[in-house]
């Protein structure tokens, strides 16, 4: 019997200490990852433009298909590993910067949009990918913080997008999050 109380307890004990972390972190992040690939700017942009095009190198992304949408944004319905989810392009620059956001209806789990730079550098280009994100719920603002980090998505696509130019790239922590 005393073990079924102390297995209880910390089934219930250790979310209920997570969350409680989880409401004293913040709600918004922002983290960014950067790569140099061997390319021009205008090579990069194409590549990083073709949002349909995702799926067929960035193996997290299983589809990608343009939807109508509100507001006269261009949208895309994305699906991968961890669900479906529709972003808009907020804003382009070409060849240099995209800015993509996460329309999270009300009462969403997250949001937030992601920053994509291209600089040209004497290697080639400098591709940098910024998230602003959100996490409402406290018990996955706490598990985005300590297990799954918050950099772990950008730093998968700049891999595959280094991959993608046949090259091996490993990207280097440039804004905000741990």
């Amino acid at each position: 019997m005393k073990w079924i109380v102390i297995v209880a307890a910390v089934l219930v004990g250790v979310p209920a200490l997570m969350a409680l972390v989880g409401m004293l972190l913040p709600r918004d992040h922002v983290a960014g990852a950067s790569v140099v690939v061997r390319q021009p700017v205008d090579r990069v942009w194409a590549v990083v433009r073709d949002i349909g095009a995702m799926p067929q190198w960035w193996p997290e992304l299983r589809s990608s298909e343009r939807t109508a949408g509100p507001e006269g944004w261009e949208h895309w319905k994305q699906v991968s590993r961890g669900g479906a989810m529709t972003i808009g392009v907020e804003s382009e620059e070409p060849p240099r910067r995209l800015v993509t956001r996460i329309e999270s209806p009300p009462g969403a789990p997250f949001g937030g949009s992601w920053t994509y730079d291209i600089a040209a550098v004497p290697e080639g280009s400098r591709v940098t990918v910024t998230e602003h994100g959100w996490i409402a719920n406290p018990l996955f603002r706490f598990l985005s913080r300590f297990v799954f980090g918050y950099y772990r998505t950008q730093e998968s696509y700049l891999r595959a997008l280094g991959r993608k130019f046949g090259e091996t790239v490993q990207p280097v922590r440039v804004a905000g999050g741990s």
